[in-house]
């Protein structure tokens, strides 16, 4: 399946934030990438620059190439409520981004991989799809034999508490997606307004 491969620190450093990575390369002194770093830079960015730089943000944050990103604007589009909105609630429900959240892996590339190498079933089912779009009340699990793999289960950090949307059960070792998240509980950094704009031209 498409992913980006590419180098992580480079986007991270485009952005100024940890995007794909922990961030330790971000320090008062980190340029953006090129021969010239900021020299060669435009001081202030047009209106298509700063919607095109939002849209790029949340491909790279969730892991998601053009084709797929557009066809989930799409999807945003169709529902009721505000489109930006829609958007970032259909991005969180992804599977992959679900197990990240859940605490199982430490980052959304790991997720995906655990996902795609059939650790994680999905209402007693194995899902290895990445983009699967949870849904209220969607049991989230290890599959029985991976759930006794150390080194599977090792990356388990724990659940962040302040994400409500989504249980675990350390105990049980399985979790439940609630529901869709509002968007003031996700704390990811997008302008989700400038990628409506952008799409709307």
């Amino acid at each position: 399946m498409a992913r980006y491969t590419g180098p992580k620190t480079k986007i991270s450093r485009i952005f100024g934030e940890p995007i794909l990575g922990n961030g330790k390369w971000l320090g008062k002194n980190s340029n953006p990438p090129g021969q010239h770093g900021a020299a060669r830079k435009r001081k202030t960015l047009g209106e298509y620059a700063l919607q095109l730089r939002e849209k790029q943000k949340a491909k790279y944050t969730y892991g998601v190439l053009e084709r797929q990103f557009r066809k989930t604007f799409e999807e945003a589009q169709r529902l009721k409520g505000v489109t930006g909105e829609n958007l970032i609630k259909l991005l969180e429900a992804r599977l992959d981004n679900t197990v990240y959240r859940m605490g199982l892996t430490a980052s959304r590339p790991e997720a995906r991989q655990l996902v795609n190498h059939k650790h994680i079933t999905v209402n007693g089912e194995v899902m290895n799809i990445p983009s699967y779009q949870c849904k209220p009340g969607d049991v989230i699990a290890y599959r029985p034999k991976s759930a006794s793999n150390s080194s599977v289960t090792s990356k388990n950090r724990g659940k962040n508490p302040k994400f409500s949307w989504i249980d675990w059960n350390e105990t049980e070792m399985k979790g439940t997606f609630i529901t869709f998240p509002e968007r003031e509980n996700v704390p990811e950094n997008i302008k989700e307004q400038l990628i409506v704009e952008l799409y709307s031209k």
